[in-house]
C-alpha cells in the first residue's frame, strides 16, 4: 500500500466528483482564497494505456477533500493522501503508479504506468489567470517547474507534455453549441447539450446570432426543415472559425444547399466544411436519437482537435 497516513491527517474525501479542468482549478483556487492549503496534481507521463489523458488534474485541500480524476477512480484517495503529505512537508513531488513502481499493490486496470507531479500551490495568480481567460473564451496553459517547483501561467495554449524539465498544460474553453432551429429537434438536443455541461446559445434567425459568438471552440448546429431559413445563418458559421459546422437534411437537400451557396459566390473549400446529413449515424429520424448523434459528431470533432 502507500504510506499510512499519520493519525493527524484527515481521510481524503470527494468533494465534487468532476473531471473538468476549470472546475478542479477553481476548486483549488476557492480553497487557497479562503485560507487552505492545497495540491495540484497532473498527469505528467503515461506508459501504457491510461484512463486519463495526459494533463488530467486533481486539487487537494489540506482538510482531505479533493475533486477531479487522474485514473479511472480506483487510485484517487490514494494520490490524495499522497498530496496531503506533500501539503504537510510543503515540498512537491512525483508518484509514479502502475508497472515499476514502489507501491507493488496498485495496478493500474489499464496495466500500464502512470506518473503524477504533486505541487503545493504557492501562488493563487496562476490558477486565477487561467479561469479569467477560460471565463473570456480564451485559450491558455500552465508551466510547471519541478525543478524550482513553481506554477506558471501562459498566454497561449499548447499540446500537454514535457520541454525542457518543465511540463505544459494546456486549457480549451468550454465547447459553444450554437443550436439553429425551432423544431422538437432543436428543444431535444438543447436539453442533452445542456446536460453534457455544454455552453448553449440558441437562435432562430440571422438576428440572433452575433458573429463573435463563433469562436474556434465552436460548433454550429442547423436544425431548419427549411433552407431559406437557415441561409443568413449559415454564411454568418461559413465565415466564421467554428470547428464544426453541420446541417440538417438528406443528401438531395445538401446538394441543394450547395448550389445556393455557390450562386452566391462562396468557394469549394467553404462548403466542404458543412457536415451534412449531420450527426455521427445514419438515419436518425427521432428527436432523441438525432440529438444523440448530432453532438456525438460534435464531441468527436473537438476531441480530434478540429
Amino acid at each position: 500500500m502507500l504510506r499510512k497516513l499519520d493519525e493527524e491527517l484527515p481521510v481524503p474525501q470527494p468533494a465534487v466528483l468532476t473531471d473538468d479542468a476549470a472546475e478542479i482549478l477553481a476548486f483549488a483556487r476557492d480553497a487557497l482564497r479562503s485560507g487552505s492549503r492545497c495540491a495540484l496534481v497532473t498527469l505528467v507521463e503515461i506508459r501504457g494505456g491510461a484512463a486519463r489523458s495526459l494533463g488530467a488534474h486533481m486539487a487537494v485541500r489540506e482538510d482531505g477533500m479533493f475533486c477531479g480524476f487522474v485514473s479511472g477512480g480506483c487510485v484517487e484517495p490514494a494520490v490524495a493522501a499522497e498530496a496531503l503529505e506533500a501539503i504537510r512537508a510543503g515540498c512537491d513531488g512525483m508518484l509514479v503508479l502502475g508497472q515499476g513502481s514502489k507501491f507493488f499493490d496498485i495496478v493500474l486496470p489499464c496495466g500500464g504506468a502512470i506518473t503524477l507531479a504533486i505541487h503545493v500551490l504557492r501562488r493563487n495568480d496562476p490558477l486565477e489567470a487561467v479561469l479569467a481567460a477560460l471565463a473570456a473564451r480564451k485559450r491558455a496553459g500552465l508551466r510547471y517547474d519541478a525543478a524550482a517547483q513553481s506554477l506558471e501561467f501562459i498566454n497561449a495554449a499548447t499540446e500537454p507534455g514535457w520541454e525542457e524539465g518543465r511540463f505544459f498544460t494546456s486549457y480549451r474553453p468550454a465547447t459553444r453549441v450554437v443550436l439553429c432551429g425551432r423544431s422538437i429537434e432543436l428543444r431535444t438536443t438543447i436539453s442533452l447539450a445542456e446536460a453534457v455541461g455544454y455552453d448553449v446559445v440558441a437562435v432562430e434567425g440571422a438576428a440572433e446570432l452575433r458573429p463573435e459568438q463563433l469562436d474556434a471552440d465552436s460548433a454550429v448546429a442547423f436544425l431548419h426543415h427549411d433552407l431559406d431559413r437557415e441561409m443568413a445563418l449559415l454564411e454568418i458559421a461559413l465565415a466564421s472559425p467554428a470547428f464544426y459546422i453541420g446541417a440538417l437534411g438528406s443528401e438531395r437537400t445538401h446538394r441543394r444547399r450547395c448550389d445556393e451557396l455557390r450562386r452566391r459566390g462562396f468557394p469549394e473549400a467553404s462548403i466542404a466544411r458543412i457536415k451534412a446529413p449531420i450527426g455521427l449515424f445514419a438515419k436518425a429520424r427521432d428527436a432523441g436519437s438525432l440529438a444523440l448523434s448530432v453532438l456525438a459528431d460534435i464531441a468527436a470533432c473537438r476531441a480530434a482537435g478540429r
